[in-house]
């Protein structure tokens, strides 16, 4: 079948115009040995950008697929960092090459918090779904979900030494969980609103909280002993401060309950915020002795954590004070005092450092300890900024020095105009508060000029100056060549809505919210201070009208004008006499913009009731209206030198149509927020739009055709899968919900995988079925019959055995779906897959993945292979080879890790060298040694 119109697709090119989105934190990262502190991590829309804040220039990408980024955490060795995602994804990139290979699925929405233990071998993750999960990263598989928070989780930190996990949520409790046991141990409910924020300072022996009020909570954690055996009497602890009128009523809870056998918490006393609001982000450095915390304003509070040496320092001081006042106080009474106690306050622990000002409302904050006592600080804001400060922590009075701050590289506010130059290579976009020009190609800002509130723009002919028509009514003209403002007209008293260029392009069209249509011409007049000559309007005629006007167009014929008003018409009239031609009525809300095809036939009109209707421009006739977008459409361009044309959606979308088949082509997702405008390059291969999300897009046009009923098709299959995958997860027969539940979910991959692994099995039967009929033909025979053709599918694969294709499926799946695809698969299967797995057990084949599977199988589905006689015997087997095929393994295991310790100490005897860990620290003396050698040498010299 031929094409009778070909329709090419668009696809996305990049995104730019971003620096840092407001959805995710901020993170300071290494990148191959670099120097700390020079690079830090943001979330870019769906990518993570990593940014040089020495050079303010972009170093690596990290491509995320769909979904916005939520949260963003650096492994401990500095090659990684784990990206959670809107969608409930967590994916692992590494920094050397920016690849991602290890991705989990367990959330149901976005992720909120992520953290890496001690040894980056594990990572936990906490959601909007209320669930904590812990993943391990080394087998990439999900250990296990908490459950027990009833709102979106803030925080979750591993401790060092001891397996538990602490996390806190919005419901206002902070929980302890007991990871060999998965379960919660204690609550803490000492908050009154939710908890923002939490940290473990001293040694893990301290925990910090910020909530929704000025107070930061401190808590004493205490790990107790293990527990004492039967009988063995309680110590009396000795009296503190907290507890002085406490000691009646503790004498009925002598029997400790569970949850003080681990440890206990006391409150130890809050600190004060300056801000009044809640805590938006709490951190502390690497080093855990600087705390920085920020509210919703602009001001970052740091705190600094004294070591126990300078705390009693401090306290010493405090005691010689009070003797010394005490003794005065002796003297002028006369009388004998009580020799003067001094309490140890948290005031006396953590002290206020200073106050960091930064440009915009902070968003979050990061820090970094570097050498030198120097304090780098990364502040991510909420006006599309990342700035970062310096400042040494050793001095009486720190102070913070701004030392990078990146914005060249987008708006702070949101694009509301974009145009394209005539020659494509040359992007406008212009927002609030500034108007840049970007190349194309490179996607650089080539010039930044500040200009007012901008609401629509075009490039002069000619491409050297540029015409923006702002809020307050103004026309303002800048100059490319210089970056420089030439000229500011007031051209309207109302907001200036829409600029059209004329066809002849001698001039432009202003359309106001005063309620006129005015006409300016071009004009080069001489500039009094450099007598060259300059650009400038001059205002021509002008159409009064009954109501605000919203949008104006030329036709590009020049015959027509086309007005927009607020009353939900748009008038047609005459350019030359200004007299009314035609009026379109039919839309129900106002039309926020229009275009009129190339042969200046058809008028295409989107309105913010979200339809999009087609025009004849002979008699005013509506072809077709169209619901176009779930919301207000905000733009509608046609493309050149064709009656296709893009609409702009607030429902984040733009969508491609025919204006004269009145068929939808394609939708263009990408953007996470309102689009507000678009515009198509002059030969139609680039599109270029912005969105309330601070992010440009750039997307360009294929030679790919696309076919409507495929496109169509393809759609329907993306919904059925979205629709399979929110299922519910099945349940496993026996089985309450507890505190602990498996970490896996359904999602497309693993019902695929599930699939995939049922079609190997039935290939494996029939398979086996051919060979029986050959066995018994040849029997028949009483001859060998040449063998059966074996199925392409093994060919394909090298000629493998049937049942060595199925174990290369169960291979192949994602060792973090394996369990979830597991689940998913019918029990008649099961049986056939317990068979297999005792043939590769025997010939030693996978082990470590067969004994994972046979283990989780034997747990789903325990009461019905138990009830089997069928099984009992291959059960039997399986029993006595698994375990002797992991005894094996284990031995040649303790025999490798032996040998490598033996090996090690023949090393280390031989040449005196110790391994590993010592070496390092004999490096730095060395270094040091080898400094005051040189400082030595130098003052005699």
């Amino acid at each position: 079948m031929g094409l009778t119109k070909q329709y090419l697709r668009y696809v996305a090119s990049a995104v730019f115009g971003v620096i840092g989105s407001q959805k995710a934190n901020i993170a300071y990262v290494t990148l191959r040995g670099g120097e700390r502190g020079r690079y830090v991590a943001v979330a870019a829309c769906e990518h993570v950008f990593i940014w040089d804040v020495r050079k303010g220039e972009k170093v690596l990408i990290l491509q995320g697929q769909k979904h916005e980024v939520t949260f963003l955490c650096p492994s401990p060795d500095g090659i990684h960092i784990a990206v959670g995602y809107e969608d409930g994804a967590v994916r692992i990139f590494s920094l050397l090459n920016g690849e991602s290979n290890v991705s989990f699925n367990g959330h149901k929405s976005a992720v909120s918090v992520i953290h890496y233990d001690r040894l980056g071998a594990r990572l936990v993750t906490g959601s909007k779904d209320t669930d904590v999960i812990v993943w391990d990263i080394i087998n990439e598989c999900g250990l296990y979900r908490l459950r027990g928070h009833k709102d979106v989780i803030t925080q979750a930190l591993f401790l060092k030494d001891k397996n538990l996990l602490v996390t806190s949520s919005k419901d206002s409790f902070v929980k302890w969980w007991d990871l060999d046991t998965q379960h919660c141990f204690k609550t803490m409910v000492g908050h009154r609103s939710e908890v923002w924020g939490m940290l473990l300072l001293n040694q893990e022996n301290r925990l910090l909280t910020g909530s929704a009020d000025s107070e930061l909570r401190a808590w004493d954690i205490t790990y107790l002993q293990e527990e004492k055996a039967e009988g063995e009497p309680k110590v009396k602890k000795g009296k503190t401060l907290l507890d002085d009128d406490d000691d009646e009523d503790n004498d009925e809870g002598v029997d400790e309950s569970l949850e003080e056998r681990i440890l206990s918490c006391k409150k130890a006393g809050s600190i004060l915020r300056e801000a009044r609001d809640r805590v938006v982000s709490l951190t502390a450095d690497n080093k855990a002795r600087v705390v920085a915390c920020h509210g919703n304003d602009s001001v970052l509070e740091l705190f600094t954590v004294l070591s126990e040496d300078e705390v009693q320092k401090k306290m010493t001081k405090k005691l010689k004070k009070a003797k010394k006042k005490a003794a005065k106080a002796q003297e002028d009474a006369g009388e004998e005092a009580a020799e003067p106690v001094v309490e140890r306050m948290l005031k006396d622990e953590i002290i206020r450092l200073t106050n960091i000002k930064a440009s915009a409302k902070i968003r979050w904050v990061e820090c970094l300890s570097c050498a030198g006592g120097e304090l780098k600080v990364a502040l991510l804001l909420q006006n599309n900024t990342v700035e970062t400060y310096s400042l040494k922590t050793s001095d009486k009075t720190p102070t913070a020095n701004k030392t990078a701050r990146l914005t060249l590289g987008g708006h702070r506010t949101d694009v509301r105009t974009l145009a394209f130059s005539s020659d494509n290579l040359a992007i406008l976009s212009a927002s609030g508060d500034t108007v840049k020009v970007w190349n194309r190609s490179t996607l650089q800002v080539i010039r930044t000029m500040a200009c007012e509130y901008a609401l629509c723009s075009l490039f002069v002919p000619g491409d050297r100056q540029i015409i923006l028509g702002t809020k307050s009514g103004k026309l303002q003209i800048f100059e490319l060549a210089s970056g420089s403002l030439l000229e500011t007209v007031d051209a309207h008293d109302g907001a200036l809505w829409s600029l059209c260029l004329a066809p002849d392009q001698r001039g432009v069209v202003t359309g106001s919210a005063d309620k006129t249509v005015k006409f300016w011409e071009f004009e080069l007049i001489k500039d009094q201070g450099t007598s060259q000559k300059r650009l400038t309007v001059k205002h021509t005629r002008t159409l009064q009208l009954e109501e605000d006007v919203l949008c104006v167009k030329f036709s590009p014929d020049h015959r027509l004008l086309a007005v927009s008003l607020l009353d939900c018409t748009v008038k047609i009239f005459y350019t030359d006499t200004l007299k009314f031609f035609l009026s379109l009525y039919g839309h129900k809300l106002p039309v926020l913009c229009l275009d009129i095809s190339h042969d200046s036939t058809l008028i295409a009109t989107g309105s913010a009731d979200r339809n999009v209707k087609i025009w004849g421009l002979d008699f005013g006739d509506c072809h077709r209206s169209m619901f176009a977008h779930d919301d207000s459409v905000m733009f509608l361009q046609f493309v050149p030198k064709t009656h296709l044309f893009f609409t702009a959606g607030k429902d984040k979308k733009i969508k491609q149509w025919d204006a004269d088949k009145f068929e939808h082509i394609q939708t263009l997702e990408g953007h996470h927020r309102e689009v507000w405008c678009l515009t198509i390059s002059p030969n139609g291969d680039h599109l270029v739009s912005s969105s309330h999300d601070k992010s440009l897009r750039l997307w360009e046009r294929t030679r790919e055709p696309i076919i409507l009923e495929e496109e169509r098709e393809m759609e329907r299959e993306a919904e059925f899968e979205e629709s399979m995958a929110k299922g519910d997860v099945p349940v496993v027969p026996g089985e309450t919900q507890g505190e602990a539940a498996p970490a896996g979910k359904k999602t497309v991959e693993t019902v695929k995988a599930a699939e995939r692994i049922m079609e190997a099995l039935e290939l494996y039967k029939e398979e086996n079925r051919k060979m029986e009929e050959h066995k018994y033909a040849c029997e028949n025979a009483g001859k060998e019959l040449p063998p059966p053709k074996p199925n392409p599918i093994l060919v394909a694969f090298g000629n493998v055995s049937p049942s060595r294709y199925v174990l290369d499926v169960i291979k192949k799946v994602r060792s973090s779906e394996l369990e979830v695809s597991l689940l998913v698969l019918p029990f008649p299967y099961v049986p056939q897959l317990l068979t297999l797995f005792n043939s590769y057990i025997q010939q030693g084949l996978e082990v470590e993945l067969v004994c994972r599977c046979l283990f989780f199988l034997l747990k789903i589905h325990f009461g019905q292979i138990s009830s089997n006689q069928m099984l009992l015997s291959v059960i039997d087997e399986l029993r006595t080879n698994t375990l002797s095929k992991v005894r094996e393994i284990r031995d040649v295991m303790g025999f490798n890790s032996a040998a490598l310790q033996f090996l090690q100490r023949e090393i280390e005897s031989k040449e005196d060298v110790m391994f590993f860990a010592e070496a390092t620290g004999q490096l730095k003396e060395k270094k040091k040694k080898r400094r005051k050698r040189e400082r030595a040498i130098l003052t005699i010299a």
